[in-house]
């Protein structure tokens, strides 16, 4: 896998390019970096004039980072009249004006006059100094032109490398006319206006529910204001998804078993006790207001039940047996089924009252005479040690459980 912007799965750019001549460099770290930065842009010759330390060096292997190729390939040379000796063009790279009457350029104006040689196969060189004082007026005699950046003229000094890295640079999106190794995908299409004037539509009929339009008079204000929002940013026909995905979500609230709705626990243990003694929303021969509620309050569940199908769910034993909550069996709504098992759970409140203890009576005889085993989990044992509880059940009700 490439690491950060490093891949060797790729080619290596091979191209012809000037050579990069340092001059008396002073550390082998300073190296590496400047044989980093040349990798980074595409140029490949190396040639060092009288290095301070030993070559090779192993800092300078450390810096380069994977550009070894680079450093094993680099040229020793005496003096900068031999490395200089094959070129056509020597640029001289200094932060002053050594009182040479020269042409300044800048880095990118430095590519430019290279280009053509490079193409006809002529080597063009460019001299970088000494980290301490640069190249020296002798050295710099030797050039055909000045190379200078626009700097802060109080602090005009460049780290080696960085200088190097620069010229690499304009030299570099001269010669691939800029181009850029990766742009952003395309992986869908732009939404066309039907699909957001239908997305529009839905957000607008949600947020009039909410009264979000107010007062009245700015309502058409407001709405030319949203549309704006989304047209700016150009959405593709995913984008335009999403969002109605995230506001059909919001308006619509949670789905889902024991993942919560609008009633806090209190709420729901009101809840419960209202259809335990009702026989769990069993209205015979109808599908009724009450059996409507069951359905409500698998959507809103009591902290106890909660804590129970979570437990369950996410336990090992239990998994792939098919349990679901607030479900039909026949004409009961069960707590908990497994139809796979015919089992049903059911959750005992802790103050249950006799006639939801009836209706349960009632349930369990039919369920009974149907095939199904019940079991009772009272709620208090869960709040005291879940799971202790699924211990039980477990082996209880799981053939493979110990």
């Amino acid at each position: 896998m490439p690491g950060a912007g490093t891949d060797k799965t790729k080619r290596w750019v091979e191209q012809p390019g000037p050579v990069v001549i340092l001059v008396e460099p002073q550390l082998g770290e300073n190296i590496g970096s400047a044989a980093r930065a040349m990798a980074n842009f595409g140029l490949g010759r190396l040639r060092l004039v009288k290095p301070r330390q030993a070559w090779p060096n192993g800092a300078a292997q450390k810096m380069a980072s994977g550009a070894d190729r680079i450093l094993d390939a680099a040229v020793l040379y005496d003096t900068v009249e031999e490395a200089i000796a094959d070129c056509t063009l020597v640029l001289a790279t200094t932060a002053r004006s050594h009182d040479q009457s020269k042409p300044v350029v800048d880095a990118g104006e430095a590519a430019r006059l290279a280009a053509p040689m490079v193409a006809a196969g002529e080597t063009v060189g460019i001299l970088f100094g000494r980290e301490r004082i640069g190249l020296e007026n002798q050295e710099v005699a030797l050039a055909d032109r000045i190379v200078t950046l626009p700097v802060n003229p109080a602090f005009a000094s460049l780290n080696l490398a960085q200088a190097v890295i620069i010229v690499a640079y304009e030299w570099f999106k001269l010669s691939t006319a800029g181009a850029l190794p990766f742009t952003t995908p395309h992986r869908s299409p732009p939404a066309s206006k039907q699909q957001l004037l239908a997305f529009f539509a839905a957000l607008e009929r949600e947020l009039e529910r909410v009264e979000f339009f107010r007062p009245p008079d700015k309502r058409d204000t407001m709405q030319i204001n949203l549309r704006n929002i989304f047209t700016r940013i150009e959405p593709t026909q995913q984008d335009i998804r999403t969002l109605h995905g995230v506001i059909m979500a919001i308006a619509e609230g949670r789905k889902g078993p024991a993942r919560g709705g609008i009633l806090d626990g209190t709420e729901a243990e009101m809840l419960r006790t209202l259809l335990a003694e009702h026989g769990q929303g069993r209205v015979p021969n109808e599908r009724g207001p009450v059996r409507g509620l069951a359905r409500f309050l698998r959507r809103n569940p009591t902290d106890a039940e909660r804590l129970f199908w979570t437990a369950l769910t996410r336990d090992r034993r239990f998994a792939g047996q098919g349990f679901k909550r607030q479900i039909p069996v026949g004409a009961h709504i069960t707590d908990i089924v497994s139809f796979p098992l015919r089992l049903v759970i059911e959750l005992i409140a802790t103050d249950e009252g006799a006639p939801a203890a009836a209706a349960r009576a009632e349930r369990r005889a039919w369920l009974a005479e149907r095939g199904y085993r019940v079991v009772d989990v009272a709620m208090a044992e869960v709040e005291a040690d879940v799971g202790r509880v699924l211990d039980r059940l477990a082996a209880a009700v799981i053939p493979s459980a110990p």
